[in-house]
């Protein structure tokens, strides 16, 4: 029996997942401190560990290190909120396995473990073929899933062009564009074009970092540097010697941070915090913000010097919403990847399906799209993913929109016929009417996706008189 340990401070989680674990044939511990937990590892070799991102007492970071110092094959699964999600894919490329988001899918995280399994070679005794081909799956997945992908659209084809001229140079580049658009993935493409490939590209997350934090975790630290400084740390700019650095967010930087990085760009030294020694670092510097830096220096919150530095060429990532014909290409490009992580043959999207990725806004842009698809692939056995695979919200999203479509288009129709309020009257009451129908008049379902309380809909139904 496969043993795996759970180490979470959400004690409820916890608990629930030690029980459905073991009621799946695993044998399961329960910690709730980052420090329990890794006494448990220094008593016991487990076949998997679970860890949540965010401890009390530590991170999964510091779990993960100790991990895989005392057991190198033994499979990480991180834990994490949605607002920790590109903190946890950083996390996964230090050497976790996968991550989980919160609130978990019992199917998915059973998915995830079996996949786990499999490709640390825990399986490897009793399904030798089987374990072969997960390994296989699982890196031609992380291979397909870092790729760049161009799209069809005017809009990837002229992005294609600028990373084409830029890559070669050694220019440092700005990315703008929202969140969850692909910066990463544009960064991550001018490296593998560039003369530095064959060096590491690190890519650092600015966006929650304090003034402390982020000095260490640039330039790292010697050991007693600081209170929790127990040992010394590489810091991101000597990680990504000869290589790239990707400082995503970097507008959040704090301003003092901001004038050391100054001085490592123009130096190409730097000492890592409570250390005396020069350090020499040639990288290349690639930013990503999803807000324009020149608005930032111009509002004093970010060095006019800095953005200078960097501003050497910039490149705008679109959001998906203006790049329509991207939308079923990226939707087929994850199932594609999806399918393999899953060991799944599934075909394809039907119309219903189609229709409602084409009409939806994406306000999470390409991230919120591919996690969409890898929860639809979960939950479709074969086929077609179908509407009953995608999430409420999603499937929510056209019920709202068709109702004020109609409303619109009666709205056109009328010459002004009706006096303000009484257009604004008519225009409520369709749309209470048309959700009610597509709801089967559930009332609790209606009010939720108009936004107001069963109270409040009660009562302008009854004022409507629907």
């Amino acid at each position: 029996m496969h043993s795996i340990l759970i180490i979470d401070d959400d004690v409820d989680m916890c608990l629930l997942l030690q029980r459905f674990l073991i009621k799946n044939n695993y044998q399961a511990d329960a910690v709730h401190t980052g420090s329990k937990g890794l006494l448990k590892l220094t008593e016991q070799k487990y076949s998997l560990v679970i860890c949540d991102f965010r401890l009390g007492d530590t991170d999964g970071r510091e779990v993960l290190k100790t991990v895989k110092a005392l057991y190198p094959d033994t499979p990480v699964i991180i834990v994490t909120g949605y607002s920790d999600i590109r903190i946890a894919v950083d996390v996964v490329k230090l050497g976790a396995f996968d991550y989980v988001t919160k609130p978990l899918i019992p199917a998915e995280v059973l998915s995830i473990i079996e996949k786990a399994l499999n490709v640390s070679g825990a399986l490897k005794a009793s399904t030798p073929i089987a374990s072969v081909t997960a390994m296989d799956a699982s890196v031609k997945a992380k291979q397909t899933s870092d790729a760049f992908f161009e799209g069809d659209s005017v809009e990837s084809h002229e992005m294609y062009k600028q990373i084409q001229v830029i890559a070669p140079t050694n220019y440092s580049v700005i990315l703008y564009g929202e969140s969850g658009t692909g910066k990463e993935v544009v960064a991550r493409t001018i490296h593998s074009r560039s003369a530095r490939k064959e060096y590491p590209f690190i890519a650092m997350d600015c966006g929650t970092l304090t003034k402390e934090l982020a000095g260490s975790e640039l330039f790292g630290h010697e050991k007693g540097s600081f209170t929790g400084a127990v040992t010394a740390k590489t810091g991101h700019f000597e990680l990504a010697h000869n290589g790239t650095l990707l400082l995503d967010e970097v507008a959040n930087l704090p301003y003092d941070v901001q004038v050391s990085l100054l001085r490592v760009i123009q130096e190409r030294k730097f000492k890592r915090v409570g250390g005396i020694k020069d350090i020499d670092v040639d990288v290349r510097i690639i930013v990503a913000s999803n807000e324009n830096l020149q608005d930032a220096y111009k509002k004093g919150r970010f060095r006019e010097d800095l953005y200078h530095r960097f501003n050497e060429f910039s490149i705008h990532v679109p959001p998906l919403r203006v790049r329509k014909d991207d939308i079923m290409s990226f939707a087929n490009y994850f199932l594609e990847i999806s399918n393999v992580e899953l060991n799944k043959a599934i075909t394809g999207f039907d119309r219903e399906v189609t229709e409602l990725f084409m009409n939806y806004s994406w306000p999470g842009n390409l991230r919120e799209l591919r996690n969409i698809i890898r929860r639809a692939a979960l939950l479709t056995e074969k086929g077609e993913v179908k509407v009953n695979s995608l999430p409420l919200e999603l499937v929510n999203y056209k019920l709202i929109a068709e109702p004020q479509h109609a409303i619109n288009t009666e709205l056109s129709k009328s010459s002004f016929e009706t006096d303000l309020k009484g257009a604004a009257t008519e225009a409520e009451l369709e749309m209470i009417k048309k959700v009610l129908q597509q709801v089967n008049f559930n009332k609790t379902k209606a009010a939720k996706i108009l936004n107001i309380d069963r109270k409040t809909l009660y009562n302008k139904m009854r004022h409507l008189d629907v």
